[in-house]
């Protein structure tokens, strides 16, 4: 049975696009921004919320930054804890221009994200950045490497990277991830399969209610090669890390697609499950996937889907999830679950 939780609410404002890591001690720790609404971003600003508990009870929350003041505003952080032991936030921080080129800062904490650095700008720009991962296999152990996308006046959405091989001291980049006429690919999530090769899950943006995309790299972020798909249909928004020895979980909102927006189109976040060989896999009849239903958002106004997951010290999987259904603003739901909770053996 998926129990569930809140992070985080407050009827005051609008609580969204979440993520969270686990700390090498078993807390974890959740990142959020809150603003008026997902379609006005005034006053936006970074929260914190710490569980040390394994997510049934979560601290007060603490603002990370100061509120905007109307020219720009916090999009969409990401954090991760990396070899070197502390937690890094990134976030962009985005302008109302319609080619989505915001500015992309890290935030670094050494005490299990207690207390947080000054915002740091990277030489990296785009919109919904993906976490900032640090490779673990092969000749390019240790690279550090981060993804965002942005678009052209003629609608054009590219996919870049950059990567850091001195823990964040220069980069290199932009690297081109994914570009394409006939999509609109977006929202990367890198995931290194244990073999060595960084496979990216794409966000299809067209509203078509598409598969996930994916691409490889097999030099470890220099160049990525193919645009492949996955079979996870209205793919939103994916999340993908290992949640065993051979098993990658990919979250993400599930867009049917058609018309709407709010309330239309976003009532559901998926779970999904594949084995690293089948994400490797290149052709989508060679791939298989089981996909679990997380949450529905029962709203008439529902927003839901941006998500973030850690799997805890008891082997238990624990994900954050935002979502209106029945509080008058979005809030910050959690979710924890058992493998028996995704298949019975």
């Amino acid at each position: 049975m998926i129990e569930k939780f809140i992070v985080s609410r407050d009827d005051k404002v609008y609580q969204a696009w979440p993520d969270m890591a686990a700390d090498a001690d078993g807390s974890l720790v959740c990142v959020f921004t809150e603003c008026v609404h997902h379609s006005d971003r005034t006053g936006s600003r970074l929260m914190t919320t710490i569980s040390r508990d394994g997510g049934e009870t979560w601290s007060e929350k603490r603002p990370l930054t100061e509120k905007t003041d109307g020219a720009s505003f916090w999009n969409n952080a990401r954090i991760s804890l990396l070899e070197d032991g502390k937690l890094y936030i990134v976030c962009d921080k985005a302008n109302y221009s319609e080619d989505e080129a915001g500015e992309i800062y890290l935030f670094e904490s050494v005490d299990g994200g207690e207390t947080w650095s000054d915002a740091k700008k990277l030489p990296c720009f785009g919109i919904v950045p993906s976490k900032l991962t640090e490779l673990k296999y092969g000749v390019n152990k240790g690279r550090r490497i981060i993804m965002a996308h942005s678009r052209d006046e003629n609608d054009l959405y590219t996919v870049r990277s950059w990567y850091s091989d001195d823990k964040g001291q220069s980069w290199t980049g932009p690297v081109t991830v994914a570009c394409s006429k006939e999509y609109k690919l977006c929202e990367a999530a890198p995931v290194e399969l244990k073999n060595g090769v960084l496979a990216v899950f794409l966000r299809e943006n067209s509203s078509s209610g598409l598969d996930a995309f994916k691409t490889f790299s097999y030099d470890g972020g220099v160049s990525f090669q193919g645009l492949f798909t996955a079979p996870l249909p209205g793919c939103h928004r994916p999340v993908a890390d290992y949640v065993d020895e051979k098993t990658v979980m990919i979250t993400y909102r599930f867009m049917q697609g058609g018309k709407g927006w709010l309330g239309h189109w976003t009532q559901n976040v998926f779970a999904a499950f594949m084995s690293d060989e089948d994400v490797a896999e290149k052709e989508r009849r060679h791939q298989s996937s089981r996909i679990m239903p997380l949450d529905y958002d029962r709203s008439p106004v529902s927003d839901l889907g941006y998500t973030g997951f850690a799997k805890l010290k008891d082997g238990r999987i624990y994900v954050v999830n935002y979502i209106v259904d029945d509080a008058p603003k979005a809030h910050i739901r959690g979710y924890r679950f058992s493998e028996k909770d995704v298949i019975l053996k």
